[in-house]
């Protein structure tokens, strides 16, 4: 993997909410990962524990309180021009958890998807624009048929898939899809993911897939990222992470992934998570440490003793 190139650095990301003020909220804490060309690295954890404020402040939809964003090779959040601004939106898309609130429903399907195409001047005629749009709804498995309906007149499935179109507009070479099919029925989510990896396939993209369905992601991903509390506790590539789990965290996380077996439900033990195991000293360091090639750990310099321990028995 280190000999893959580096799409995106995160270094030390800081996200605070009311800066200063007696209810300031550490969002993103001190978060580092980076992200290599074509991959697909899953983001997991419990509602509130910042993975998707991680993605709004990559793109900068949040501007970072403190740390870097360094996509290939530039900070995403030093002063830019507006020119700049333009070239970095075209390379990084968002797809959203709700496909129906991120569509302008007084808009046609057309010109939700085309919008990017206007403001990039992609398109030289409007004959042009609109063989684009047909081209991105047959890519998403829609028709051009579609193309002069209103977002309300289709499925949750349909909408996702017109924002996935919407995202693919522009030519992106990342993309981040923050829980993208939590809003969609069981069905339809596999589909979507199914046309995300199809797409990733024939376009060569790079996603940040951020959910808290665990036997998605791990379909979906490379490598997974579990966050708890503002932090990354946890980095592994897909079946280590679940064959080899370290932190408690992501123990907890993955007992509760419901199994399709009645008898072993019944009998199934949850594993909880107790913060109070890490009672960490003031004059302690906490960092992510490389317990095995590509296996990090939020810990102690004594957990990561004991961690690699475990690995050698």
């Amino acid at each position: 993997m280190e000999n893959r190139e580096k799409l995106l650095e995160i270094k030390n990301l800081k996200q605070y909410f009311n800066l200063g003020k007696p209810n300031q909220v550490k969002a993103i804490d001190g978060v580092s990962f980076d992200i290599y060309k074509g991959e697909t690295l899953g983001l997991v954890g419990e509602s509130g524990c910042g993975k998707s404020t991680t993605g709004r402040t990559i793109i900068r939809l949040y501007d970072a309180t403190d740390g870097e964003v360094i996509f290939k090779g530039e900070n995403v959040h030093g002063r830019k021009s507006k020119k700049e601004l333009m070239k970095f939106n075209r390379s990084m898309q968002m797809i959203f958890q709700d496909p129906y609130a991120s569509l302008n429903p007084r808009m046609k399907v057309a010109d939700v998807i085309a919008e990017g195409i206007d403001i990039h001047g992609l398109a030289k005629s409007k004959s042009e624009r609109m063989e684009r749009v047909h081209e991105l709804l047959e890519t998403v498995g829609l028709t051009k048929e579609h193309a002069n309906r209103y977002p309300h007149e289709f499925s949750g499935g349909q909408r996702q898939r017109i924002g996935i179109a919407r995202a693919l507009a522009v030519q992106p070479e990342f993309i981040i899809a923050d829980e993208p099919i939590s809003a969609l029925d069981v069905s339809i989510q596999a589909q979507v993911v199914n046309l995300m990896k199809k797409l990733q396939r024939e376009k060569g993209l790079t996603y940040l897939f951020i959910a808290h369905d665990l036997s998605m992601v791990k379909y979906i991903s490379d490598r997974i990222g579990v966050m708890y509390f503002g932090k990354l506790v946890e980095l592994a590539p897909a079946d280590e992470l679940y064959n080899n789990p370290l932190h408690p965290y992501t123990k907890s996380l993955l007992s509760a992934i419901p199994l399709p077996d009645p008898e072993f439900e019944r009998t199934r033990r949850r594993i909880t998570y107790d913060p109070a195991v890490h009672n960490y000293a003031d004059n302690e360091e906490v960092t992510m440490r490389e317990v095995k090639p590509g296996h990090f750990v939020y810990c102690s310099e004594q957990e990561f003793q004991q961690y690699k321990a475990k690995n050698k028995s």
